[in-house]
């Protein structure tokens, strides 16, 4: 069974990569309503009307962008995602062809930063309006930038090459110097999501991600500040986990309506492993394993479907299936149980939100499915996960 298994998560995941590969890794955006040649000069001139053009093309029902004339883009998060799907790909199968092209999408990423910034860094392909902030299009921001970090961080581990190396550095130097810095203690630190010095938002993901990017930084150069600095980041991340193991997506929670989501949690606690990999510090892990058990028991039900939120089921959407997966997976490695959790939401997710073409759909409601594929969002993702698993399934450890 194990066999099959693997054989068909292969399969998916070729004809997932084909039909990316075939579309030049481009396509449609879960927030890139402003793209629009239509709702842009029309909506994009104040915080109330950039959200409302944004939501309502992110909520509708069907694909609304073709016919508002949203271009098709390389969304370098994406791009990020997708490299480091190739390069986990190369390490459990050996494909050369699989590192040379992730070389080429690293490539990219290097022809195509974001400018004006210290460092290294990128942002979205289109303008994003959130509750707490405006963000032009291209502005970087640490989460887009702390997602291709890794990809950088795993090129550097499999080929060696100085130029990898040296991304590293630069990238830490925006993460760390652009504003705003939020809280900053002894023991605790916290940075803004976009390098804003008005915004006053803290967003959980932002340190926990850039605490990771930092802690296998620092292993890989043997940089001690780096982990020291990381050490601080996580501390903050855990000092607002709620004494049941959940985490807001903000803090204060109050500042979005968002409460303890899918991916968000995923990423967190991905992040909390990350960090006790590269650091050796398994000083948070009573957090991570409460963490765990919050996130397996409220965000997903008993089939292996995600949940939107822990008080709200629907939608199913496919980035919570995808964080699942992986943070299960790197779950795993220390408690094999965790596996079977993993191919639970995997059955799940190829039964209800794939498409055998080559792409996965985007959300699944109480009502219908959303059967289309935004690029960066579905695909990206999902093959991010598969790839993930067929590396723990090739013996080999995140």
């Amino acid at each position: 069974m194990a066999g099959n298994r693997t054989a068909h998560y292969r399969t998916v995941l070729d004809a997932t990569l084909t039909y990316s590969r075939q579309r030049d890794y481009a396509g449609h955006n879960k927030h890139d309503g402003l793209n629009s040649f239509v709702l842009g000069p029309l909506f994009g001139w104040s915080k109330w009307t950039r959200l409302l053009a944004i939501q309502s093309v992110m909520r509708a029902p069907w694909n609304l962008r073709p016919l508002l004339l949203v271009p098709h883009t390389r969304n370098p998060k994406g791009i990020g995602l997708f490299a480091n799907t190739l390069l986990d790909r190369y390490t459990a199968e050996g494909r050369s062809e699989d590192l040379e092209e992730a070389i080429q999408l690293l490539d990219w990423l290097l022809e195509n930063p974001s400018t004006g910034f210290q460092g290294l860094s990128w942002g979205y392909p289109y303008p994003w309006q959130d509750v707490g902030f405006y963000a032009p299009r291209h502005l970087p921001n640490r989460v887009v930038t702390c997602w291709i970090g890794f990809a950088f961080l795993e090129a550097a581990r499999l080929t060696g090459e100085s130029r990898f190396r040296e991304c590293l550095p630069r990238i830490a130097r925006f993460l760390t110097n652009e504003p705003r810095v939020l809280c900053d203690t002894d023991t605790m630190k916290c940075y803004s999501y976009v390098p804003d010095a008005a915004v006053h938002w803290a967003v959980m993901d932002v340190p926990a991600l850039t605490g990771a990017f930092l802690a296998e930084a620092g292993n890989l150069l043997e940089e001690e500040p780096y982990i020291r600095e990381s050490r601080r980041l996580i501390n903050w991340v855990i000092d607002k986990q709620t004494d049941y193991g959940a985490w807001y997506y903000t803090d204060p929670p109050g500042d979005s309506k968002i409460a303890h989501d899918n991916y968000h949690s995923g990423i967190i606690l991905d992040c909390l492993d990350r960090y006790r990999v590269a650091s050796g510090d398994d000083g948070f892990d009573d957090a991570y394993w409460k963490g765990i058990a919050f996130y397996q028991h409220n965000l997903f039900t008993p089939e292996g479907a995600p949940r939107w939120m822990d008080s709200s089921e629907y939608p199913y959407d496919i980035h919570g299936a995808a964080a699942g997966i992986l943070c299960f997976t790197r779950a795993a490695e220390r408690d094999e149980s965790y596996a079977l959790v993993t191919d639970m939401i995997l059955d799940w997710t190829l039964s209800h939100l794939y498409d055998p073409r080559g792409f996965f759909y985007y959300q699944k409601t109480r009502w219908w499915t959303k059967r289309f594929c935004l690029m960066r969002w579905c695909n990206a993702w999902m093959s991010r996960a598969l790839a993930a698993t067929l590396r723990r399934r090739a013996g080999i450890k995140p």
